[in-house]
């Protein structure tokens, strides 16, 4: 079966299930999972965790032989595999699913958990079969980042869970300044608990503690970018700066992204219609919002506009270290909806 991260408490409750497939990238659900998950079983009598970690060049046979071994130690174990890549090749693909069908036929024992883990799948990994016998014997949790509009109910279920009280404006501030980074921010509210314990905690209370640690990745500014909140764009930027982020990793995600934006623009000038467009170019129903606005607001001749000066950007990044390629970057971003003002400001703002 297939569950999503605020099911995962309830599903536990179903009873036994010798498999738990937890892939994705976001830090804190994962984190936040696999303490569940382990808990869980421990509290069951499954006092043992054998730990694996499958790189490309693991020996997938340590599974089996472990998973036929009687225990030393408890009759009942987790054994946890790591997985550092989704590429696990043919011999992990057949021992995977030999286990599997071990596992079926030892369903009455109840004696070891699976827990596989890794990053987010991509398609051809979820459909492999073994993914899929795991996947009916057990339960696959995939991990998506939360989305900002989601962020506040978060927010108000984590400081209901650690017993937190904060007052609105302060519950706004750590959005804005944590965004991004979900284990930051839960150990900012363990500490504000840790400080204040059950009294509300006013901005004020706070600010003096606060911390900014608000970690964001090129293709949060997409998000941002398409909602047209060029202020958030900005502020993303900064923050990759600071953390060192490569430029050029921007440059190629922008560079991607303008140029399917420019493709819709001009195939709905052309009179297509905006759903043969999602089908076309693949839209996730979740991100039709996000393009139906950014398609609304933005002209050809400003993302026309955007390409050229993001050509130039790329240029001036790989040729000149007198620039901030970073604040071109932030022009780039206002230049996708109000063009007609930025095509006056050179990109050369050191002797313009």
């Amino acid at each position: 079966m297939k569950i999503y991260h605020n099911q995962l408490s309830s599903t536990l409750t179903q009873g036994f299930k010798p498999a738990w497939l937890v892939f994705g990238d976001e830090p804190w659900q994962k984190n936040n999972s696999l303490a569940t998950l382990k808990s869980h079983a421990q509290q069951q009598g499954f006092s043992e965790v054998i730990r694996f970690s499958a790189d490309n060049k693991f020996d997938w046979q340590q599974i089996i032989d472990e998973y036929q071994s009687l225990s030393l130690f408890a009759n009942q174990r987790i054994i946890e595999v790591e997985f550092t890549t989704v590429k696990i090749g043919d011999n992990g693909n057949k021992t995977l699913l030999a286990l599997s069908e071990m596992i079926a036929q030892n369903a009455t024992l109840q004696d070891v958990i699976f827990i596989f883990h890794g990053p987010k799948l991509d398609g051809a990994s979820a459909n492999r079969k073994w993914f899929k016998v795991l996947t009916q014997l057990g339960c696959y949790l995939p991990l998506y980042d939360i989305e900002a509009k989601s962020l506040p109910k978060w927010l108000q279920n984590q400081a209901k869970n650690i017993n937190v009280n904060l007052a609105p404006e302060l519950s706004s501030l750590l959005i804005e300044l944590f965004e991004g980074n979900l284990p930051a921010l839960e150990q900012e509210l363990q500490k504000l608990f840790l400080l204040f314990g059950t009294t509300q905690i006013s901005l004020s209370d706070a600010e003096q503690i606060v911390v900014k640690q608000a970690k964001f990745n090129p293709f949060q500014i997409i998000d941002a970018l398409l909602q047209g909140n060029c202020k958030k764009c900005v502020t993303m930027l900064d923050q990759l700066q600071q953390e060192g982020t490569a430029a050029g990793q921007v440059i190629w995600v922008f560079h991607k992204e303008f140029s399917q934006l420019y493709a819709m623009l001009d195939k709905l000038a052309q009179g297509q219609q905006l759903n043969d467009l999602y089908k076309e170019y693949r839209i996730w129903d979740k991100r039709k919002p996000l393009y139906q606005h950014a398609l609304k607001h933005i002209s050809l001749t400003n993302i026309k506009r955007a390409m050229s000066r993001l050509a130039d950007i790329d240029l001036i990044s790989k040729t000149s270290s007198e620039f901030n390629v970073f604040i071109l970057l932030a022009d780039l971003c206002i230049t996708l909806y109000h063009g007609e003002i930025t095509t006056n400001f050179s990109l050369n703002y050191e002797y313009s």
